[in-house]
């Protein structure tokens, strides 16, 4: 086999997968054994019922990007490319399977064998249309220019980078605001001691703290946007090559950010709420934020790495003061009345962790040789 490389499409699909999880067996509650069904018939999974135009094509669309991941993340490694394309076809069919029957455990799910199916043919169609796009040399262009603009060990980089849209399609605090968890979190850790022998001793600390009502002062909320902002840019800088550029992806970090908080805002609020979250304290943290990243254009990458955790630290604690989303209530009763809770769910998760992730990956950042 070829040489292996790092590449981004290996935790890409590993993500992708737990996303899928997550949508399949979405809410992980009342689980029992289906009733009057014996294993065999559970194996062989039953045909649907009935037939629903979205979900036929959810369910297609769905697993295409795994498809084209996991080939990608097979021919990355070094495999040949006969090889990649059986594991990226292959893999979606068994991971479909084994959700599948799973949901027969789930009395809000129904598995199906038409699922199974069309997630089969979507993770097939998905390897094909990359193997064709790899046959056209569109791997090699990604490939060069990749070459051009990061280090070899940038794979958790642009992984972090390309998941933080995501991360801000969620509700947050204040805008760019991400990484408000420790209430949830503790909440999960209560759960799971209760009626334990450990549940007295630890009742103290996981019991959840006073609600914030007191807003964040005009300055507070101006500096977590922008800390918002330079935590990504941050992120990048330690993983790319040229200084130069970095100028440009910053600039690409803003749109990006002015274009996803209006799509999460029109999507949780409505189109004609869309520029809500501009309020008079965004701007000027936006602003800040650009300009601080561009100062950070010429630190060395390790140095950008140590000034990432700093920052990501920064907005961490900041954004634990804050109150939550006045509107998430709302927001969250109009997504779990429609077919999109469970990625809202996702994203919600993915705006919880991201400032750790971000934090682990730099952390290793910089206690590596710099190869920039």
């Amino acid at each position: 086999m070829a040489q292996r490389r790092s590449s981004a499409t290996v935790p890409l699909s590993a993500a992708f997968a737990l996303l899928i999880v997550y949508a399949s067996l979405y809410p992980f509650s009342g689980w029992r054994w289906p009733p009057g069904q014996s294993l065999q018939s559970l194996l062989t999974l039953p045909w649907a019922q009935y037939h629903i135009a979205f979900d036929i094509w959810a369910n297609f669309i769905g697993y295409m990007p795994l498809g084209a991941l996991l080939y990608g993340a097979g021919v990355r490694s070094g495999w040949r490319w006969g090889w990649a394309l059986a594991l990226a076809a292959l893999s979606p069919m068994l991971l479909s399977y084994t959700l599948e029957l799973t949901q027969s455990f789930l009395p809000e799910r129904v598995p199906s064998r038409e699922d199974w199916l069309l997630n089969s043919g979507g993770g097939v169609a998905g390897a094909l249309v990359a193997a064709a796009l790899a046959a056209l040399g569109v791997l090699r262009v990604w490939q060069s220019l990749r070459d051009r603009w990061f280090i070899p060990a940038s794979a958790g980089a642009l992984t972090l980078l390309l998941l933080w849209p995501m991360a801000l399609l969620f509700p947050t605090p204040v805008p760019l605001g991400l990484g408000q968890c420790w209430d949830e979190l503790r909440e999960l850790a209560r759960l799971a001691l209760e009626d334990t022998p450990w549940a007295p001793a630890a009742e103290s600390w996981l019991r959840p703290s006073s609600p914030l009502h007191t807003p964040l002062s005009p300055a507070t909320e101006m500096l977590c946007i922008a800390l918002g902002l330079l935590a990504p840019c941050l992120v990048a800088f330690a993983a790319m090559r040229s200084r130069a550029r970095r100028a440009v992806l910053t600039l690409g970090a803003l749109v990006l950010a002015l274009a996803v908080s209006t799509l999460s805002t029109a999507l949780n609020f409505g189109p004609e709420h869309a520029l809500a979250w501009l309020t008079p304290t965004a701007v000027p943290g936006l602003t800040l934020g650009l300009l601080a990243a561009l100062a950070c254009c010429m630190l060395p990458s390790r140095l950008a790495a140590a000034v990432g955790l700093m920052v990501l630290t920064a907005q961490v604690v900041v954004v634990a003061q804050a109150p939550e989303n006045a509107y998430y209530a709302q927001s969250l009763q109009a997504w779990s009345q429609g077919r999109f809770i469970r990625f809202h769910g996702l994203s919600r998760w993915l705006g919880w962790l991201w400032p750790y992730a971000a934090a682990a990956w730099l952390l290793v950042r910089v206690g590596a040789r710099d190869e920039g």
